[in-house]
């Protein structure tokens, strides 16, 4: 098994020491109760990587540890861009935490106009709380964080605010006139999935519906942008699964899962 990895400002170079503290040194020290000795990950969730041997800890929350080799990996091709609209909220989280273990390179929540869950906009309420639409994004960036973490990957991806239909719109048209493809799934789709995915595509925006599927409208105003309408298979998926899913299909139909290319 991999050692654990932990997020950190400034990755070490190989032979500094450095010192794991706050919230993750206090994860590593109380929880998973890491001794002198024991082999660390250190990441900055940009591509920065250390492989670290743990020398002492300080009280609860201080891992002091020793660098042992530091490593920079680069992102994946084609670049894969999730549009993904708001799932139902016991399903939220999970949608994010399945992509970021697939790979996903940067995620878009997107307000369709099927959603059942809506994210109001706005930055603060009459207490200064956030905003429904301002906590959604914080808890799927926390969640990207935290399955980024679980899955060793050196990469967090990013989670945009909100986009209405306008922004995904934009978003759209210039992965396409820059030489990539965008690929709405859908259960009627006339193209399967396994042969409208591009290898040579500088990346590959994924639109995944709400519960209620894509609106025709939709569907119609991707399709006049270039994108393609794509069926993944016989089965029905759940918006919560079906990005997964297709990310799976990329890692073997691309090369980003080459293991000669790295993590």
């Amino acid at each position: 098994m991999s050692p654990p990895l932990f997020w950190i400002d400034d990755v070490p170079s190989a032979g500094a020491q450095t010192t794991l503290r706050g919230s993750e040194g206090r994860h590593a020290v109380t929880v998973t109760r890491l001794r002198a000795g024991e082999p660390v990950i250190l990441g900055d969730g940009r591509g920065a990587t250390a492989l670290c041997e743990v020398t002492a800890t300080s009280g609860k929350d201080a891992l002091v540890v020793r660098a042992l080799s530091y490593r920079f990996t680069d992102r994946r091709t084609p670049r894969v861009i999730l549009v993904q609209a708001l799932p139902k909220s016991e399903r939220s989280e999970l949608v994010v935490e399945l992509v970021t273990e697939a790979g996903v390179d940067e995620i878009v929540p997107w307000q369709a106009s099927r959603c059942v869950a809506k994210w109001s906009g706005g930055k603060a309420d009459h207490r200064g709380r956030p905003e429904k639409a301002e906590r959604g994004v914080v808890k799927w960036r926390a969640t990207a964080a935290a399955a980024a973490k679980q899955s060793r990957r050196p990469w967090i991806p990013e989670v945009t605010d909100l986009a209405t239909t306008t922004v995904v719109r934009a978003r759209c048209a210039d992965a396409i006139s820059a030489g990539g493809q965008v690929l709405a799934l859908h259960e009627d789709g006339a193209v399967a999935f396994r042969g409208a995915v591009r290898p040579a595509a500088t990346e590959i925006v994924l639109i995944v519906g709400p519960e209620g599927g894509l609106a025709d409208s939709e569907i119609a105003d991707f399709a006049a942008l270039g994108a393609t309408t794509v069926v993944l298979g016989p089965e029905v998926l759940r918006t919560s699964t079906a990005a997964a899913v297709a990310l799976g299909g990329i890692g073997t139909l691309t090369d980003r899962w080459d293991p000669a290319r790295g993590n």
